[in-house]
């Protein structure tokens, strides 16, 4: 049954992603309707984030970004199923990188293994898809296996059609330490804005003017293997184009404090929501636990 499934959304994908992006974004004028006016999906949540995040803002003020960013929301739906027909070249070009000169230099200084800390911020499937932008780097991306088996299989043929790899959250920390002993030249992203489990409440700072629980896994993978760590930092310019900047957060990271890298990258990704609050994923329950929790 999950296969019959898989293949009819695969179809479906296809289909609808053969068609020009001024008609899917057609299409996400449609799902804004949908998703927003009338199933009025995680409107609470979204409010509730807001209202935490911005309260120097106004109802009114608040109210915009809700509005753009479900526009965004469905933009980016319609864009990831792009992603099953569009050409590497025009999504490079959609999804474009000003800096990777920055990767170059640091495999040319001898390291082959690098980490990426990255947000759910514009489209981050469109980033994460294509390993050509860098010369001989694979791009790995660290993913938690969705409940649905056919749409977890679906999801993994849009992120890999460019020679893009997935990790299991599970088997994250063995595969990098196998892609580092056999010197792949490899980018492994890790979306680290998602929400800790109960068990791993360990890191604590303000983001967005509230308490909130930061992973650390990237950061203790990439000290404990000394691997270099990169953010990257985006800019939606207009509809399905944005701007990658790679920064570079440490090429040392084993003579850093502890946790420092995670609240360098917290910062950074805050400055990068402020500078355009709309296009950060606001549905996701990013605030569900406190302090208390971790007892």
């Amino acid at each position: 049954m999950n296969n019959i499934l898989y293949y009819i959304l695969l179809g479906w994908a296809k289909a609808n992603a053969m068609l020009p992006m001024r008609v899917l974004y057609w299409v996400s004028d449609f799902l804004y309707l949908i998703i927003y006016r009338l199933a009025k999906y995680r409107v609470k949540v979204v409010r509730r984030n807001l209202r935490a995040s911005f309260p120097e803002k106004s109802e009114a003020e608040r109210l915009e970004i809700e509005r753009q960013f479900y526009h965004h929301f469905a933009d980016y739906i319609v864009e990831t199923i792009k992603l099953a027909h569009i050409s590497e070249k025009e999504l490079q070009r959609r999804a474009y990188v000003q800096n990777p000169e920055l990767v170059d230099k640091l495999i040319a200084e001898g390291h082959s293994t690098f980490v990426v800390f990255m947000g759910h911020y514009g489209n981050w499937e469109w980033y994460s898809g294509s390993s050509s932008r860098f010369e001989d780097c694979k791009i790995h991306q660290i993913y938690r296996p969705l409940n649905n088996r056919a749409v977890d299989r679906l999801f993994l043929y849009l992120r890999t059609r460019f020679n893009s790899y997935c990790i299991k959250k599970n088997d994250t920390f063995r595969d990098i330490v196998k892609l580092k002993r056999d010197k792949v030249r490899t980018i492994v992203i890790f979306l680290a804005d998602q929400t800790p489990s109960r068990g791993n409440l360990h890191y604590w700072t303000t983001f967005l003017n509230q308490d909130t629980p930061m992973l650390t896994g990237a950061e203790r993978i990439a000290r404990k293997l000394n691997l270099p760590v990169l953010f990257l930092d985006v800019q939606k310019l207009r509809r399905g184009y944005y701007t990658l900047e790679i920064k570079l957060l440490s090429e040392s990271p084993k003579d850093m404090p502890e946790n420092q890298l995670t609240e360098e990258y917290t910062r950074l990704l805050e400055q990068m929501i402020r500078r355009a609050p709309a296009y950060w994923l606001w549905t996701h329950k990013r605030w569900k636990y406190t302090r208390a929790d971790k007892d």
